[in-house]
């Protein structure tokens, strides 16, 4: 974890158009949320299902060391969201493109392990990375634990990850290599990513049975945000 920072069915994306709505009729409800012809759900959507913040952290996070503490930590009955930046995280185990070499911030460590005990592999899983549980904010409070299911939003694209590594108690904003490779974002560690325009979402008590399993991150995912949004609307 640093503090700064394919086909894509393969890395699990959803790049898709804003769901069009049917022309309305005399009576406007109920109201009625239309998904695309594959049963996806668009980034637009999304946003404005966490539009709004209920703030649940007691404090603030900065997306880099020695920035001015300004992501909170919202929630919904169904999910945790910030917004920040997007840093890249190359920990785990080592690869070609993720490795001493190529990562002077490089540890091979992920506070979670796959199933068969190994450590996560970022350039190949897509993950995101959360503060560890602190006074400021306790993600298992949440219903969240390592293998818990995410999605997260650049521009029009929606990448679906997993909880699988922490970091810097008061830093937040960080993907794994391969989550930032499925957005469209330069994954490489020294200097890739963006400084702003990410959307962070973690679905309560939802994992995927082995965390390395992104398959099964994807299907849950597109079925935890097809409820978001209709709840929302």
């Amino acid at each position: 974890m640093r503090v700064r920072t394919l086909t894509l069915a393969a890395t699990g994306v959803a790049l898709l158009a804003p769901a069009v709505c049917p022309a309305a009729a005399s009576v406007p409800y109920p109201k009625r949320v239309v998904f695309d012809e594959v049963g996806g759900v668009s980034a637009a959507q999304l946003r404005r299902a966490v539009g709004g913040c209920d703030q649940i952290s007691r404090g603030r996070y900065r997306e880099n060391a020695g920035a001015p503490a300004r992501v909170r930590i919202c929630g919904t009955r169904e999910a945790v969201h910030w917004k920040a930046d997007l840093d890249v995280d190359c920990d785990g185990r080592p690869t070609v493109h993720c490795n001493r070499r190529t990562d002077p911030a490089f540890a091979a460590t992920t506070a979670f392990r796959q199933s068969d005990g190994r450590m996560l592999n970022a350039e190949k899983l897509p993950y995101i990375v959360v503060p560890p549980a602190g006074p400021r904010w306790n993600f298992r409070a949440h219903g969240i634990r390592g293998g818990s299911v995410a999605a997260v939003l650049y521009r029009n694209r929606v990448a679906y990850a997993v909880v699988g590594d922490t970091g810097p108690r008061d830093v937040i904003g960080e993907v794994s290599y391969a989550t930032a490779r499925a957005l469209g974002i330069d994954p490489n560690p020294r200097y890739g990513g963006v400084p702003s325009g990410v959307t962070y979402i973690v679905f309560k008590g939802a994992r995927a049975t082995p965390i390395e399993d992104h398959a099964e991150a994807v299907a849950l995912g597109e079925r935890l945000a097809r409820r978001l949004v209709r709840h929302a609307g």
